[in-house]
């Protein structure tokens, strides 16, 4: 499957397998059809390049992150955008939905992990105490935890 004119910085699989998401350096996000393996989405927005995609549970939405310091969610039947989610201060690494679809986790290199509601796009919470950026985070199997990982070699809960 080919179409980013940029690298790719990340591909993901929609939870039935159907379709996949991939973000590049090149500000968009690809929607592929894995049933004939071509592109049947391009979702634009971002100013600068776009470090990760990843699917809801349900795969209705895609959330991605970007180095343009925005959390963007999509949807996918559509492809259109839903949701810009501002407040990080510097490039943000990765995003993730809580199994449950109502909160997003994004990571930040502002040493910081935010999360937002995903049906206001409002921020319900910053988890700071990071000494350095935030590669990652990624809530519990029941949504009630969130850890994340940073360049400073620890994990937080």
């Amino acid at each position: 499957m080919e179409g980013h004119i940029g690298s790719i910085s990340s591909a993901v699989f929609s939870p039935d397998g159907k379709l996949v998401a991939s973000a590049s350096e090149d500000k968009t996000v690809r929607l592929w059809d894995t049933s004939i393996g071509k592109q049947c989405g391009v979702l634009k927005g971002y100013t600068w390049a776009v470090s990760l995609a990843e699917f809801s549970s349900d795969g209705k939405l895609v959330v991605s992150a970007s180095k343009d310091k925005t959390v963007r969610l999509w949807d996918t039947a559509t492809g259109k955008q839903c949701g810009v989610l501002e407040g990080h201060t510097d490039w943000v690494t990765s995003a993730v939905f809580s199994p449950n679809g109502k909160l997003v986790a994004s990571a930040s290199f502002d040493k910081t992990v935010r999360l937002w509601d995903t049906s206001t796009g409002n921020q319900s919470a910053v988890l700071s105490g990071h000494t350095r950026w935030v590669h990652s985070a990624v809530f519990s199997p029941d949504g009630k935890l969130v850890a994340s990982a940073s360049e400073g070699k620890t994990v937080r809960l």
